[in-house]
């Protein structure tokens, strides 16, 4: 085991954390059971951690804890402050009205553990996403109302993805809140998942950053940093891959959207590595290892790349120590690690 260092010159903030009410996993057991929506990632993944084996029992317990076991967690790794955000896929299963009405008492939910733990905890706010007018709302609300540091989307809802224009207005919100939107993973929709589950590959292995990653170069393509350009989204697992594929990106769309050869994609007014650089945050969330993390720093900039662990889904407390020996400096680490959160979520200084 790598060991952290027991007193750093700085806070470790720690930016994609996963919390779930009870509520909410009664309704995902509920489910289960019933098979309502048929979604086979969805039952792949919480058929097995809304279970019964140890597993799955430890994962539910710290799942919906944010008092003592969280705090005990948190503080044998070394991580002094959580971003909470509800699990996915959230509220995104249900009815968009349905959804809409959960998000909100979930929110306020959240918003009473962070009151009673101001130093510990900041949140992000859910919404239903195939809700437009009231997501934009609720994500108001949760800012402005609660204190939330901005918004959570678990990719796509009910197969639906957020490029299309009918769905913006929270977008619109987000960048005149001033406060970033994660794009967290959840399982592939139906009609893309079947090749990844006879092999397991459907959720963390490899599934959730193939989903992901595509929804971001959906919204990409399709226009929406240039109709808000000041928008922030957030990508965790390293940026679901993107960053590595900057250039073939960039080599490819630039020849396609001048192509005429798909009828939904038109020229940007950036390179698309542009927006991948000046659009968006990414996270270390579950990638433990100095290489992919530096990757990210190097050629995205440093000032865009920031810690997070992925608890309870990945709950690694060594990893701490690991990436401490990034060779960066004092400097680099307290940026990794605090500065660029404090900045992106508006967190104050030191309580």
């Amino acid at each position: 085991m790598t060991e952290r260092d027991p007193s750093p010159p700085y806070r470790r903030i720690a930016t994609e954390e996963a919390w779930a009410p009870q509520e909410l996993i009664r309704l995902y057991r509920k489910e289960i059971e019933e098979k309502t929506i048929g979604d086979p990632g969805f039952h792949s993944l919480w058929g097995f951690f809304s279970g019964t084996t140890p597993k799955a029992k430890d994962h539910g317990r710290r799942m919906q804890d944010l008092e003592d076991e969280r705090l005990r967690d948190m503080d044998a790794s070394g991580i002094d402050m959580q971003v909470v955000s509800l699990t996915s896929p959230g509220v995104q299963i249900f009815d968009p009205a349905t959804a809409t009405s959960l998000a909100t008492r979930f929110n306020d939910e959240l918003a009473e553990a962070i009151a009673r733990h101001p130093s510990r905890y900041v949140g992000l706010a859910a919404f239903s996403p195939l809700d437009p007018a009231n997501a934009a709302k609720e994500l108001e609300r949760a800012i402005s109302k609660l204190g939330m540091r901005g918004g959570i989307v678990n990719s796509h809802t009910l197969g639906t993805y957020l490029d299309d224009e009918r769905y913006w207005d929270v977008f619109e919100a987000a960048e005149a809140l001033d406060v970033p939107i994660y794009l967290h993973p959840q399982t592939p929709p139906p009609n893309m998942i079947e090749p990844f589950l006879k092999r397991g590959l459907d959720a963390a292995v490899y599934g959730f950053a193939c989903e992901t990653g595509l929804h971001a170069l959906r919204l990409l393509v399709a226009g929406l940093f240039d109709r808000f350009p000041k928008l922030q989204i957030i990508l965790g697992h390293c940026g679901e891959a993107l960053p590595f594929w900057l250039y073939r990106i960039d080599y490819m769309h630039g020849h396609i959207s001048v192509s005429r050869r798909y009828p939904h994609v038109h020229p940007l007014k950036r390179k698309a590595s542009d927006y991948l650089r000046d659009n968006f945050y990414y996270t270390s969330s579950g990638v433990g290892a100095i290489e992919p993390v530096m990757f990210v720093r190097d050629v995205i900039g440093a000032q865009r790349m920031m810690y997070a662990m992925d608890y309870p889904w990945q709950f690694v407390p060594a990893e701490i120590g690991a990436l401490e020996r990034m060779p960066i400096g004092e400097a680099g680490l307290k940026q990794f690690f605090e500065d660029n959160p404090r900045r992106v979520f508006k967190i104050g200084g030191s309580p």
